[in-house]
């Protein structure tokens, strides 16, 4: 059986960057040689942006297949999804283009469940065009717990932080309310697991932010950290879970204080994320706590430069070398505890397994 992980790819919104920056990193003959690419899209949509940039983006030759359960190696495949023929117009948004990265991502996300492919890096949507009968879903993350099943967790990782979040899409006017002590646990805990399982961290140490200014003033500012956010970081840290805080976001970035920890959970979307995009462009955006990899740039449909040549690809690249890296980081860990070593107890200088130990040594 090969080692060579097939990679799927979908399109997102045939109006934005995707294309681009996907013919950017596809363009690199080293990229088949270190996965086997699967895009899911249009082969028209992908001759369209070729066209639009320089001669070496044109020479992406795409093994058109109908499944990647036919990807050739060394290849860079392309599974035709949705209409054949459309109407491609950068920068604008459109239901057409929104249909377009529906359908690839469905395509996707199926063949991803049969295990037809290894992990799935997603282009970005525009999730007002995507919206239809059969997506109604306000973003990549809760389309693919629905597909998947389990809880998902978005995380976004780079090499300078990790950072998850407690509410993902949720007004900032609902975030408070839909924190609880039972929440908050659970993040918690799954991003303690994602930190062991597709990080490779055996024990990570995890930085809880505070929801409200000042970490709350002692309950002048708000009573959430009282009330719900200290007590599940106490019973994180009673089942064995390396969790601190609540840590006010802003001195907790500006200090560098996230420099101590392996992760951080924050409270609400931009809480979390605009520290993030600031100190680590070109970071990665992974749905932790799924049965499958699926990574994404941490990056919009950038409708402004789509069309223009000037995408950068570094998140792309990124998210595809990441996702690479946690699909085997999570087969290690499997294997790690599928057979756990034997004990062995130290005697005389050497190593004795216990069950070579006379018996009334060993017994319960």
């Amino acid at each position: 059986m090969s080692d060579i992980l097939k990679i799927g790819i979908s399109q997102g919104d045939t109006n934005g960057v995707g294309w681009e920056v996907m013919l950017k990193i596809l363009s690199d003959s080293r990229i088949a040689e270190l996965c086997t690419p699967v895009v899911y899209g249009s082969k028209n949509a992908a001759a369209y942006y070729a066209k639009s940039l320089n001669e070496e983006y044109e020479r992406v030759e795409f093994n058109i297949i109908d499944s990647a359960e036919n990807a050739v190696e060394g290849r860079v495949n392309l599974v035709q999804c949705g209409a054949k023929e459309f109407s491609i117009t950068p920068g604008k948004p459109s239901k057409v283009g929104g249909e377009a990265a529906a359908a690839a991502l469905s395509k996707a996300v199926e063949e991803l469940k049969s295990g037809a492919i290894d992990a799935l890096v997603t282009a970005p949507i525009d999730k007002e065009m995507i919206q239809s009968v059969s997506f109604s879903f306000t973003g990549h993350t809760e389309f693919l717990a629905n597909k998947l099943g389990g809880e998902p967790l978005m995380i976004m990782t780079s090499e300078l932080m990790r950072v998850g979040l407690a509410t993902i899409h949720v007004p900032v006017a609902q975030v408070a309310e839909a924190l609880s002590k039972e929440l908050i646990l659970d993040r918690i805990e799954q991003i303690n697991a994602s930190m062991k399982q597709d990080f490779g961290v055996v024990r990570p140490k995890i930085a809880v932010l505070a929801l409200n200014p000042h970490a709350g003033d002692g309950g002048l500012l708000g009573e959430e950290e009282n009330n719900i956010i200290k007590p599940a970081i106490v019973e994180a840290f009673e089942r064995e879970v390396l969790a601190f805080g609540p840590f006010a976001a802003d001195g907790f970035f500006a200090s560098g204080q996230f420099k101590n920890y392996d992760a951080i959970l924050a409270m609400y979307h931009d809480q979390g994320l605009a520290p993030f995009k600031t100190l680590t462009p070109n970071g990665v955006n992974f749905t932790a706590s799924l049965s499958a990899v699926r990574t994404s740039p941490d990056h919009g449909v950038a409708y402004d430069i789509a069309g223009k040549g000037i995408a950068d690809e570094s998140s792309m690249r990124n998210a595809l070398y990441e996702a690479i890296d946690i699909v085997r980081r999570r087969r290690e860990w499997a294997e790690w505890n599928a057979n756990p070593l034997e004990h062995f107890e130290r005697e005389k200088g050497r190593d004795i397994s216990v069950k070579d130990l006379p018996e009334t040594e060993h017994q319960d």
